[in-house]
């Protein structure tokens, strides 16, 4: 994140910086003038964001806001360029860009192929496909025992398992994780930006089709399948729509959080023997990853429907928001002095890393099977698994999105 010495206490615009880098510092400066800033987003779009705990809390809930990009009154005016980074943010269909009672039928067709039990019957492959990443972690290192563990274990869980899950073939893999980073980049180009949503959009119409034509026992053919009483179903925007945010949010958020988890782990090695110990669990090390440094940093879009009011900062009507939750899980207010501190044995406040309202998480159960059962399995069988650079050496996501780093150089042995 930007660290220029914007004053958004003094009324002056923080200026988010497109190349990303860690938030923290910059959130903790940020805080200090308040819960709610004035920010400036890429192509010097005009925007806010809420970065306090409470104020997201009740900013995330608030009856007044609004995720439609009808309400974005910067792009209704014809002011956001089709090549804008964040704009697939706002305008893809779907959930997350749904409002009122449109918001409930998606979620209720959703909740109606993506349900409990069919998380639940993933675990064996999870669990499977962990061991089996592992196995290979060892014979992909190199010559001095270093091994890039985002890249050979981090990221093909989450994205073999969310493939699984929605039945997409192996050979998209590669191509849909490149195209997730494309669309959740900040610094991307005009011309990158259309491409990539464009060829994400027609590999997942190829899927749909595929299923269409040949159901399985996948999440695509149930999400086809799934009709309310009323004969409602997904339109195909709705249902492509649906697809990139689960297949973007269903494998970049979990690889940013067990990328981030093993991280703190590392460097907090008195809190690893808790767990190794039996004295904490596998599920409290998710959770307070997910507080102290949450997968995702600033996420876009809600907007006010009116002119709000939030501790004490007014938010004009349409603006776009960015709901600050890295910020938000290290906010003192809200965790207490020591709130920059990595505690498995912290009481307080849930995190809001997942959401919080309607618009919570769906996937959140799956998230949690899965960076449990890889850090249980990961340490487990490399207990002494530790950094092989320093964490200030790790290059960092280019984006204000996500949060997280490109690379995890570790040596498995310590």
């Amino acid at each position: 994140m930007d660290t220029s010495p914007d004053n958004p206490a003094a009324g002056l615009p923080h200026r988010m910086d497109p190349a990303g880098g860690c938030p923290h510092a910059a959130n903790a400066r940020l805080l200090e003038g308040g819960s709610v800033v004035p920010v400036v987003l890429p192509g010097e779009v005009g925007g806010m964001a809420v970065l306090g705990h409470d104020a997201l809390r009740e900013f995330l809930a608030h009856p007044d806001v609004a995720k439609d990009a009808r309400h974005f009154a910067a792009l209704r005016a014809g002011e956001i360029a089709d090549g804008w980074p964040l704009r697939t943010f706002a305008t893809v269909r779907g959930m997350t860009t749904a409002d009122g009672a449109d918001h409930r039928r998606l979620r209720s067709l959703m909740g109606k192929a993506f349900t409990a039990g069919r998380v639940e019957r993933l675990r064996p492959y999870v669990e499977e496909l962990a061991a089996r990443l592992l196995d290979g972690l060892e014979p992909a290192a190199t010559e001095d025992g270093t091994v890039d563990l985002r890249a050979h274990f981090a990221l093909p869980l989450p994205m073999g398992v969310i493939c699984e899950l929605l039945g997409v073939d192996q050979t998209h893999h590669d191509r849909l994780h490149h195209l997730s980073n494309q669309l959740v980049a900040t610094d991307i180009g005009p011309a990158e930006a259309v491409a990539a949503n464009r060829e994400m959009v027609e590999i997942l119409s190829t899927v749909a089709a595929a299923r269409a034509a040949d159901p399985g026992d996948d999440l695509t053919s149930a999400m086809i399948a799934a009709r309310e009483e009323d004969g409602d179903r997904f339109t195909p925007q709705e249902l492509i729509g649906t697809l990139l945010l689960t297949i973007v949010a269903g494998h970049e958020t979990t690889l940013n959080l067990i990328t981030n988890a093993v991280r703190a782990l590392c460097a907090h090695r008195d809190q690893l023997g808790l767990v190794l110990s039996g004295e904490a669990t596998w599920a409290d090390v998710v959770e307070e990853t997910l507080r102290w440094d949450s997968p995702v940093s600033y996420f876009p879009f809600r907007y006010p429907t009116r002119d709000l009011t939030l501790d004490g900062t007014v938010i004009p009507r349409g603006t776009p928001v960015l709901a600050g939750y890295s910020a938000a899980g290290r906010d003192t207010r809200a965790h207490g002095p020591d709130a920059a501190r990595f505690d498995l044995t912290r009481t307080g406040p849930r995190h809001l890393s997942l959401g919080h309202g309607a618009h919570y998480c769906l996937g959140a159960p799956l998230a949690r099977l899965e960076a449990t059962t890889a850090l249980d399995q990961l340490f487990t069988r490399f207990p002494a698994l530790d950094l092989a650079v320093p964490e200030a050496e790790l290059p960092r996501h280019r984006s204000f999105v996500g949060n997280s780093v490109r690379k995890l150089p570790v040596r498995l042995r310590g």
